[in-house]
């Protein structure tokens, strides 16, 4: 097991094929043992995570209240390694950016040939942009060696 540096972890996050990340966020009563955990896709750009997700989901509720999130991304083959990110979310309803992202999002996950079908399924009013630049990186390569 060796951590991963910093300038790695995102370079990580962003290798293909992309891995599903698992975003953390504080429930409205602030228990710190009941995070609301949701699986979603990811992209880097630049030093920042993005992903999409709808205003009404419980993550754009919480995430609009609270904006405090923890996303973690595993590479669960052996020997195993992953990367958590901290930070603060920051939100966009600009629906210029919400469909770019959701075509590189979608095009990431399921094959450039379907980006114009996610921009346009994902990439609608009432879909938000969710932004974390990094304030916190824990990044282990190798877990099981």
């Amino acid at each position: 097991m060796r951590e991963m540096s910093d300038a790695s972890a995102l370079p990580f996050v962003a290798e293909m094929p992309a891995r599903t990340a698992k975003v953390a966020t504080t429930r409205l009563d602030g228990h710190p043992h009941r995070p609301h955990v949701a699986p979603v896709w990811v992209a880097v750009d630049g030093e920042e995570i993005v992903f999409n997700t709808a205003v009404d989901t419980l993550k754009g509720r919480t995430l609009r209240r609270d904006p405090r999130i923890s996303i973690r991304v595993d590479d669960d083959h052996p020997p195993f390694s992953f990367v958590i990110i901290e930070g603060e979310a920051m939100l966009s309803d600009d629906l210029t950016e919400v469909r770019h992202w959701a075509g590189v999002i979608g095009g990431r996950y399921m094959g450039e040939d379907r980006t114009e079908e996610f921009r346009d399924r994902n990439g609608v009013p009432g879909e938000l942009l969710v932004r974390v630049p990094p304030s916190k990186i824990i990044a282990v390569r190798d877990t099981a060696d």
